[in-house]
């Protein structure tokens, strides 16, 4: 994988991502192009308890003033970045050309701003940006006494403001929502739904309370750059530093990266580590957020991929608040390449872009109330198969339902019919180290190259299916239902501390006629199972890809893989195929 998308220049700041041109005929709504100033601000915020300085640069179009006020984009960076990195000091330039009062900022524990970073809290970051708001609603809240009474109001101290960033910028947005109801529209893109799944993911349906599989590149990663803020940050605000053997994050955020990184689960401590995980996740608070919601996901992430939006999507819209969602090609992990038409904020591109476009119609409908533009379907998604790039785009009023059904053969076949299945018995065993390769995640972080995926014989089963007569277009999240025997781990698995139970690794390949595998964009569903005398169900992460004619579908389970952490012992493995009871894999496909 030696192209890659387009990187930022501050580390990790992973915000505004790349984003493909598109079938969908939206109309280019009309913007104001034109100059604007710009004014360094500070602010003094109260969050979690403390005074902390927010840093932030307000971005004002020529031409808006109290007589001629504007609606307002409030932006902050993504983990690692700060207000002026490329992919930040863009939103405030992006919007303020056509014609939006835009208000940046570096996210608390961030550049020059103060405090701990909290992992985008509501009762934090939330309330941090929330004062912001009542800066954009007239409140003499800068430092300096400068005050925003040019912004369109809704009413007295109700500002028309809209919020848009990824990643660490993209949760923060739904955190602000929960906690302030003044907000007006949110596109949050390529960020989480919930950092337990994130970070320690268990895509074992029903493992309610069993802790998952810890992803230690990703996680010690974001973890260094945070507590290494004075090698970015000379100088440091006296606010940012802690005590007790954690520098810069709250001392939840530390005692939960080091709890996973002892690889123990102890009863207590895991639930203390989920209970922070899931009150700073939008997965605890979303049932407060009413702004209407533009999610933005990429299918190249590894990080957070498309099952964190789709949880935050089906949520918001059972519950009535305005939602869609588009699948970006491009997200946190490496990727093809930027693609002709390809959303490029540095550039300004957002009306010859479709994810731009569909920014720009979301602000406008919502921001500006222009009721006649067209926001575009409930769901689109980026299809990299198709090379025309008005034609890059599907859309869809629903995501896919589970349709295709194959079933794992005793014989390593995928078969589709029940009666196809040969009785069989295999097995594999874990090795004291990883044998299985999915990713370097922190080649993706640095954008450069990977190894290509790869499996240790002996240590994984895989079920094969026949090559395909026309192309399947799987689009979602495919489940697979399984039943594996392990005397070593049911053993072990009561032992009261979670560690013991067995890890397995779930993925999907594409075998193309001459033998190359592809992992389709790395991907692949940590499992602890939570009963080994039982079977279980895997949710794997969801992915948009064509398998072409002649390619046949490959099933995998594996000992381990390098990006996260294994097995606790050797814990042999067998599974056993027969009519009546085998695995069964369920795949979402489109046009079916």
């Amino acid at each position: 994988m030696s192209r890659r998308a387009p990187r930022f220049r501050a580390p990790l700041a992973l915000a505004l991502g790349a984003v493909l041109a598109a079938p969908l005929a939206l109309t280019p709504p009309a913007t104001a192009a034109g100059s604007y100033s710009v004014t360094p601000l500070k602010f003094t915020v109260q969050a979690g308890g403390r005074a902390c300085t927010v840093d932030a640069d307000l971005y004002r179009p020529t031409g808006v003033d109290r007589d001629h006020p504007a609606p307002a984009v409030l932006g902050t960076n993504g983990f690692g970045g700060s207000k002026s990195d490329g992919s930040t000091d863009t939103i405030g330039k992006a919007f303020a050309q056509r014609g939006y009062v835009s208000l940046v900022y570096s996210g608390l524990g961030f550049g020059r701003s103060g405090c701990l970073i909290s992992l985008d809290d509501p009762d934090i970051d939330g309330a941090a940006a929330s004062q912001l708001v009542d800066f954009l609603g007239g409140k003499r809240a800068a430092d300096d006494g400068t005050t925003a009474d040019f912004v369109t109001l809704d009413a007295p101290g109700d500002p028309r403001v809209g919020m848009i960033g990824g990643s660490y910028g993209g949760a923060v947005q739904l955190a602000t929502a929960a906690v302030d109801h003044r907000l007006d529209a949110l596109v949050p893109m390529i960020t989480w739904n919930d950092l337990a799944y994130s970070l320690d993911p268990n895509n074992a349906v029903g493992g309610t309370g069993v802790p998952g599989v810890f992803k230690w590149q990703w996680t010690n990663g974001f973890y260094l750059i945070g507590e290494g803020q004075p090698l970015l940050q000379p100088s440091l605000d006296p606010s940012r530093i802690n005590s007790l053997g954690c520098l810069h994050f709250v001392t939840e955020a530390c005692r939960t990266v080091h709890t996973l990184n002892s690889g123990r689960y102890p009863a207590d401590r895991t639930a203390e580590l989920l209970a922070f995980a899931h009150r700073v996740s939008p997965a605890s608070y979303l049932h407060r957020v009413e702004t209407p919601t533009l999610l933005v996901q990429g299918q190249a992430d590894t990080l957070f991929n498309l099952n964190e939006a789709t949880a935050t999507y089906r949520t918001l819209r059972s519950q009535g608040t305005p939602v869609k969602m588009i699948w970006q090609s491009w997200g946190h992990s490496g990727g093809p390449g930027a693609a002709s038409g390809e959303l490029d904020l540095s550039k300004g591109n957002l009306e010859t872009s479709y994810v731009g476009r569909r920014v720009l119609a979301w602000f406008d409908r919502h921001l500006r109330k222009q009721t006649h533009v067209d926001t575009g379907p409930a769901f689109a998604y980026h299809r990299d198969w198709i090379t025309d790039p008005d034609r890059t785009y599907a859309t869809a009023d629903r995501l896919p339902a589970l349709s295709r059904t194959l079933y794992l053969s005793g014989d390593g076949t995928l078969v589709d019919h029940r009666d196809k299945v040969v009785r069989g018995s295999r097995g594999y065993t874990n090795w004291p180290f990883p044998t299985s390769h999915s990713e370097s995640s922190l080649a993706g972080l640095l954008g450069v190259p990977d190894t290509p995926p790869r499996d240790t014989k002996g240590t994984y089963l895989d079920w094969t299916g026949a090559p395909l007569e026309r192309p399947l277009d799987v689009v979602g999240a495919p489940r697979v239902t399984l039943r594996v025997h392990s005397p070593k781990a049911e053993r072990t698995q009561n032992s009261g501390d979670a560690a013991d139970k067995l890890v397995l690794f779930a993925k999907l390949y594409d075998v193309a006629p001459d033998g190359t595998r592809t992992l389709v964009r790395r991907l692949v569903a940590p499992v602890r199972v939570p009963d080994v005398t039982k079977s279980f169900t895997v949710t794997l992460p969801g992915i948009v890809h064509r398998y072409q004619t002649g390619h046949r579908l490959r099933f995998m389970i594996a000992a381990s893989d390098d990006a996260y952490f294994g097995n606790r012992g050797i814990k042999p493995v067998t599974v056993i195929s027969g009519p009546r009871n085998t695995g069964v894999l369920r795949l979402p496909v489109a046009g079916s």
